[in-house]
């Protein structure tokens, strides 16, 4: 860490909409204390991307950032550099703030995602349906890429690079794709009665259903495939994993 700064009075945070229930400022908090480490992390919960500048100017000792929905793209413009990788995904989770007070973008949500999915593929797992088209769903995209998994992404209305629309979604289609991952808010507390729109009844104990949403724990999305007998996981591992990179990026 820089030795400019007063190590004792070092600041944190978390940037995004809505984030009450953010896991980021629960996980760090844990962290410190256990550490010891005399940090405070803070969440800033921005009406517009573009107060993020008054955040940066008015909070003195600020050295990192994560970034949640809905900025992961839109705070791109508010940086002074963004690291390869996350230009390549085009959208940043992690912000590391220099000793100058440069903004310096990352993203360690794929490598989150890459690593806690990893150890459930199996020779099978070969392609994946993408629910979302948000900054969340750009990692996992980049993600699947790094695995060698093909992946076509699925949108409530049709844009670029989208092949499906949920009311195209048929047996053959699910059938065809064995990793189906929800990068929607959908579902999230408290509209734990939410699902996406997807026919079920097509999925098997062959599907891995990943859902990025981690509250609740088991989301109606997850139950669904759990009754199919399908391999599920919640994004509470993968938070962890992005949490601990975005770590070592401000350490370094």
């Amino acid at each position: 860490m820089d030795n400019a700064q007063d190590k004792s009075k070092l600041k944190f945070g978390l940037v995004g909409k809505n984030i009450s229930y953010s896991f980021s400022r629960g996980y760090f908090a844990s962290k410190f204390k256990e550490e010891k480490l005399p940090y405070t992390y803070v969440n800033f919960d921005l009406d517009a991307i573009e107060d993020l500048e008054d955040i940066i100017k008015n909070t003195p000792n600020l050295k990192g950032l994560n970034v949640t929905i809905p900025y992961k793209q839109a705070v791109i413009p508010f940086l002074d550099d963004i690291n390869k990788k996350a230009r390549k995904i085009g959208a940043v989770n992690t912000i590391k703030i220099t000793r100058y007070q440069k903004l310096i973008g990352y993203n360690t949500d794929y490598y989150g995602f890459k690593n806690s999915l990893k150890p459930l593929l199996k020779k099978h797992h070969k392609r994946a349906l993408i629910l979302g088209t948000g900054g969340a769903s750009k990692a996992i995209a980049y993600a699947l890429k790094k695995l060698r998994i093909q992946y076509d992404y699925v949108s409530r209305s049709e844009k670029k690079g989208v092949k499906f629309l949920y009311s195209d979604l048929t047996h053959e289609i699910i059938s065809s794709y064995s990793i189906i991952i929800n990068c929607t808010p959908i579902g999230t507390f408290p509209n734990v009665n939410e699902c996406p729109d997807i026919p079920y009844d097509s999925i098997t104990e062959r599907h891995i259903l990943y859902d990025l949403v981690y509250n609740p724990e088991q989301t109606k999305f997850l139950s669904c495939g759990d009754m199919k007998g399908a391999t599920t996981i919640n994004g509470l591992e993968m938070l962890k994993l992005q949490a601990e990179k975005a770590w070592n990026i401000w350490n370094d």
